[in-house]
């Protein structure tokens, strides 16, 4: 039997999906897996044994800038992904017997399931997006509005034509190319009926009427990290007390300014070292002392373990790291699903929402002043006792059924 993954997004997109691939090979599957070109994405899948096959351009290449992509660049990409998903997909997909489906809006994956007649599943990190009776675009649960001064159904329709807009044309465009009729509604067509969602049920717990969606819940989707930590972070933790880490992922465009002298500034009021993670932000020290390393890739799930607390954006994949090694946590929310976490962190126990995309040299030592109390490390390590580690398997035995069940009829 063999699965095919694709996804296009940050590493907090691709990860996961490494996890998934292990968890279905050692099911018995084999696995193909097309995502983003990105240099780490093709180490990270080559770690999990899996080679990558590329589509669509690099994430670096489009988020990475000194500024957020502007509308335009969206309806410059759009397009763009349509086309290598039909073009990429549609090859990896032979043989295949099923294909699954994340990241950003994968128009195209559900065309090229159908066209081969293979079952189709899309996964998602959140529920946030959504189709829901609850919630209006972009406004996460604990945020609801009142369905006197909000018409849901107009916002969710006004939704729908965005990506409409978007993926519309592209789409319907490819789809009459391989034979296929065209589509009304391209978001409800890529979300389909039922969805998977890899999220842990502590950190996410689920309720029925978030989404209209048949969503169910696997867990998260860990890639297991055996990798030893580089000798000189070794040496670096082992001459003094654990250091503060401060990351923020590939949020190059989105990473509060300054954000390095302003984390070191507070983390030095508390009396700790200082941990930068470089990542696409270029987290560099803001000045030679002893007290402040920097690392690039590194095996997070063994270094958070040795850390006196994490903060970062509140990426999905981070998040749920650091919980899972008793890391309390500042959460320093800059976009789309990351204020959930952040919220969710505070209301847990095991960290600290910081209040805006920007912190200060206050802002933050009054956000680590929560985080780095010792009920709030206590709380932390309960609490990573009660995170699941099956997400990925679970997800992979869901997939492999999927597959193993009748094919829908081979479109014409």
């Amino acid at each position: 039997m063999r699965v095919l993954l694709t996804t296009w997004g940050s590493r907090g997109d691709v990860e996961p999906l490494a996890g998934l691939a292990v968890a279905l090979r050692e099911l018995g599957a084999r696995v193909r897996v097309c995502a983003p070109p990105d240099e780490e994405f093709a180490a990270l899948l080559a770690r999990a044994g899996v080679p990558l096959i590329p589509l669509g351009p690099t994430v670096r290449s489009v988020v990475a800038g000194p500024k957020p992509p502007t509308a335009k660049d969206a309806f410059r990409l759009a397009p763009e992904l349509v086309a290598a998903r039909f073009a990429t997909l549609g090859a990896a997909a032979e043989g295949c017997d099923a294909l699954l489906a994340t990241g950003l809006m994968p128009a195209g994956a559900r065309d090229v399931a159908e066209k081969r007649g293979i079952p189709y599943v899309l996964a998602c990190f959140h529920p946030f997006g959504l189709p829901s009776r609850h919630f209006p675009p972009g406004r996460r649960p604990g945020k609801q509005s009142s369905p006197e001064k909000t018409d849901l159904k107009a916002l969710w329709e006004e939704d729908a034509q965005r990506v409409n807009a978007l993926y519309g044309e592209a789409l319907n465009r490819h789809r009459a190319a391989i034979g296929l009729p065209p589509v009304d509604n391209v978001r409800d067509h890529v979300f389909g009926d039922r969805a998977l969602l890899a999220a842990d049920p502590v950190l996410i717990p689920w309720q029925d009427g978030m989404t209209e969606l048949d969503l169910v819940q696997t867990g998260a989707w860990v890639l297991p990290d055996d990798r030893p930590l580089p000798a000189e972070l070794e040496a670096f933790l082992d001459a003094g007390a654990p250091p503060v880490y401060v990351g923020f992922g590939s949020m190059a465009a989105h990473a509060p300014k300054d954000a390095a002298r302003v984390a070191t500034e507070a983390i030095r009021a508390h009396g700790h070292r200082v941990l930068l993670a470089r990542g696409w932000a270029g987290l560099a020290p803001v000045d030679d002392a002893a007290d402040c390393f920097v690392v690039g890739e590194v095996n997070q799930q063994a270094l958070f373990r040795r850390v006196a607390a994490v903060v970062h954006h509140g990426g999905a994949g981070t998040t749920t790291t650091a919980a899972r090694a008793g890391a309390p946590q500042v959460v320093v929310p800059q976009i789309a699903d990351q204020p959930y976490w952040a919220a969710r962190v505070a209301e847990l126990g095991i960290g600290a929402a910081h209040a805006g995309r920007t912190p200060t040299v206050d802002s933050l030592s009054t956000a680590l002043t929560t985080a780095l109390a010792p009920e709030t490390r206590a709380r932390a390590s309960a609490v990573a006792g009660t995170i699941r580690a099956d997400g990925a398997t679970v997800a992979a035995k869901m997939l492999i059924d999927a597959a193993g069940r009748e094919r829908p009829p081979v479109s014409a």
